[in-house]
């Protein structure tokens, strides 16, 4: 699970940084999605750290069928906005249910320096979480946040429960 973990903080990032890139004319988002970017790259050199301290090694990045999932559910038709706010959507699903995977992890993983280090990544996922839907519900033109929010959820919810027992972050 640390290898998984490491490469979903490492496509964090970079999701981050496409948000920015895409969307400069926002500077309050630039500043905010920047610190974002940050951190998750500190995450995943934190993982990777202790992938070494155990003797183990990083390993291949795996394909993630969960967020290719939430990928083809994403609204790439449309206004750039409309696709914009989903992209923030599909961030904030993201870092919701990594929030609540640390959550898990915190409470029931037996190491207790993991578990620590689980739920300090709990608090910071859930400040992502709350960043990403904020932004929507500020840029948005032709979308109701809410409402497609709550699509997001009821599609996420069925999603993750398809995936069974993986040892993976989502799913």
């Amino acid at each position: 699970i640390l290898t998984d973990h490491a490469w979903c903080e490492q496509k964090a990032a970079t999701n981050a940084i496409t948000l920015i890139a895409n969307n400069s004319e926002h500077y309050d988002l630039v500043e905010a999605l920047t610190a974002i970017a940050i951190e998750e790259m500190e995450h995943f050199q934190q993982v990777v750290g202790i992938i070494k301290q155990r003797g183990y090694t990083l390993g291949r990045e795996r394909k993630d069928d969960y967020v290719g999932q939430l990928v083809k559910f994403s609204k790439k038709d449309g206004s750039r906005n409309t696709s914009f706010i989903d992209r923030l959507l599909f961030a904030a699903m993201i870092e919701a249910r990594s929030c609540e995977r640390f959550r898990v992890l915190s409470l029931y993983i037996k190491d207790a320096e993991l578990a620590k280090f689980y739920h300090d990544l709990m608090v910071s996922e859930a400040g992502h979480y709350t960043t990403f839907l904020n932004f929507a519900r500020k840029y948005t033109i032709d979308v109701d946040v809410d409402k497609r929010w709550k699509e997001w959820l009821d599609f996420e919810g069925k999603l993750i429960q398809s995936f069974g027992n993986k040892e993976a972050i989502h799913g």
